[in-house]
């Protein structure tokens, strides 16, 4: 009973609010309070922002009272350079437009040699400005001109042993003010990031909000290994290569972040919220990728403000410093198909590293492993070769009796597998198991920024380039520069070539002569290869080698 009298008394007083809604309320109020509002439009699609914004007097820059662009005319203000100094890097940020144009990485160097210059991602001579801010429209006039005050006010900020805040802050004619807040740490590459707009003006602000990053175009096409713009998507890693970008400029979806890669370095806006958004692409004639963060439309009343939250990576692509940066940027490492092998040899050759600090023995011990794994697999094939071979003098004697009936001289060669239980793709199926493990340590080793600059011995200085020993002064034939003589990769070449010898010959002599060049063509190939990834081909073949002896000497 006393449940229902509840919810009667619910419905009568629904009842009443309604009644004295229709026909009390006073609307030639709500009509007048209408007609106070901007004669902007808003669409349903743009969120208002209506958190409050009160003007500061006391700050440079700031007037007390909104007035429009004809009312005054500003002095332009010379803009000058700001230097961040952390233990990882050095910054610059100029004020005007508040953009970085040098980034130097303290741990890394442009060549190999030890008084090379430090690493630099942006462009050497300041033309590349990147971390550019956008509005799209007119609401916020002479944005793209802006020159920028800071807060505090010096030359060098230097970020040593806790975290230090710089702000850019500037204001329209009209009374708009725009703050570019960075928040640097001394111990990572990430840097907080946050965009204040506050409508000091009497209009309403209407747009997308954009903010661009900026990078070279890769001179090199590359068969393996990433370079350009990618993104964060959907949960998924999309890698647009530069001829795409004509063909589809615009990516929209849940944006986590966006990324401008080359093959060991990447620059990226990563979205603290995770919001929906877009990925705006283009090419500018003097070989300029822009990767644009475009916010969805918002609107932002007079007399409040709205706050864009970001984070900014400059860095290297390291699988411990992106997964210490976390929000998901290690996903930008992409192996490929065999990412997950990759990705797990990886961890293993930097956990061999951590043990013995020379990863040219780490690639070692990885590939003796590895070698251990894919032991029964070898030896399974190795049996069947053996086993091939002891039979080809009979398989000679049928090929010279028939022929002439070539239909006879298969059956008859099914016939002999048979007889010796033999399977004739017991040698080769083996083999195709282990391809996969190639691949993913070709991906890794090229990709892998830790190998950058390593150094193994003697004239092995770089484990991420091709061994060279002595320079040449005249070009090769089909050799990358520098010239010199591919050591390491001869020597692979040769064991290619004793391996061959020690397999059976191929019954075709055609076939034969093809696979006795097979090493020379590798040989070729390799020239050019990293010398991390010859020296892993060739401790393979050596231990491929000694396990093939084994087994043919066990089943002789």
């Amino acid at each position: 009973m006393d449940e229902k009298r509840l919810i009667i008394a619910i419905v009568l007083s629904v009842l009443v609010f309604v009644i004295w809604q229709f026909f009390f309320v006073d609307k030639e109020a709500i009509k007048k309070s209408d007609q106070k509002q901007p004669t902007t439009p808003v669409t349903k699609e743009a969120p208002v922002s209506e958190t409050p914004y009160v003007k500061d007097k006391e700050k440079p820059g700031v007037t007390e009272k909104s007035v429009t662009p004809v009312d005054v005319e500003r002095p332009q203000k010379i803009a000058k350079t700001i230097t961040v100094e952390t233990p990882l890097y050095r910054l610059k940020i100029s004020e005007q437009g508040a953009v970085f144009n040098s980034y130097v990485l303290k741990d890394y160097r442009e060549k190999v040699e030890k008084n090379s210059a430090l690493k630099e991602l942006l462009a050497a001579d300041s033309s590349l400005e990147t971390v550019k801010l956008g509005f799209s429209g007119k609401s916020i006039p002479d944005l793209d001109k802006a020159v920028y005050l800071t807060e505090p006010n010096l030359d060098t900020l230097t970020v040593s042993e806790s975290p230090q805040k710089l702000t850019f802050y500037w204001e329209s004619n009209n009374g708009i003010k725009i703050e570019k807040i960075f928040n640097f740490s001394p111990d990572t590459y990430l840097i907080g990031f946050v965009v204040n707009i506050k409508n000091g003006s009497d209009q309403t602000i209407q747009g997308q909000l954009t903010l661009a990053l900026r990078g070279a175009v890769p001179k090199e096409t590359r068969m393996y290994g990433f370079e350009g713009p990618s993104a964060l998507i959907n949960n998924k890693v999309e890698e647009i290569k530069i001829k795409k970008i004509e063909e589809q400029s615009t990516y929209n979806g849940n944006l986590k972040w966006i990324a401008i890669q080359d093959r060991y370095f990447m620059s990226s806006i990563i979205s603290q919220n995770g919001e929906e958004a877009s990925m705006k692409l283009s090419l500018n004639p003097t070989d300029i990728i822009e990767a644009q963060y475009v916010q969805p439309e918002k609107i932002i009343r007079p007399g409040t403000q709205h706050q864009f939250d970001y984070y900014l990576f400059f860095g290297p692509k390291s699988m411990r410093v992106l997964g210490n940066a976390g929000h998901d940027l290690k996903e930008a490492v992409n192996f490929g198909w065999f990412h997950i092998i990759a990705k797990y040899c990886l961890l293993l050759m930097n956990f061999l590293y951590d043990i013995i600090p020379n990863y040219g023995v780490a690639i070692i011990i990885l590939t003796v492993l590895i070698k251990i794994i894919l032991w029964p697999l070898g030896s399974k094939s190795y049996k069947s070769m053996s086993e091939m071979k002891k039979i080809q003098p009979l398989m000679k004697e049928i090929r010279e009796k028939y022929k002439d009936d070539k239909k006879k001289m298969n059956q008859e060669v099914m016939a002999l597998y048979k007889t010796y239980k033999i399977n004739p793709l017991g040698g080769c199926l083996p083999m195709v198991v282990q391809i996969p493990v190639f691949f993913a340590l070709y991906r890794m080793l090229y990709q892998a920024i830790e190998l950058r600059h390593a150094p193994f011995f003697l004239w092995i200085n770089d484990l991420s380039a091709p061994d060279r020993l002595f320079r040449f002064g005249f070009s090769i034939p089909f050799m990358e520069p520098p010239y010199g003589i591919p050591v390491l990769t001869l020597v692979m070449g040769a064991t290619m070539l004793l391996q061959q010898k020690m397999s059976p010959p191929m019954g075709d002599p055609t076939q034969a002569k093809m696979m006795m060049l097979m090493p020379i063509v590798f040989t070729v190939i390799f020239i050019n290869f990293s010398s991390g990834l010859v020296l892993y081909w060739l401790v393979n073949n050596i231990l491929s080698i000694a396990q093939q002896y084994y087994i043919q000497k066990k089943f002789a």
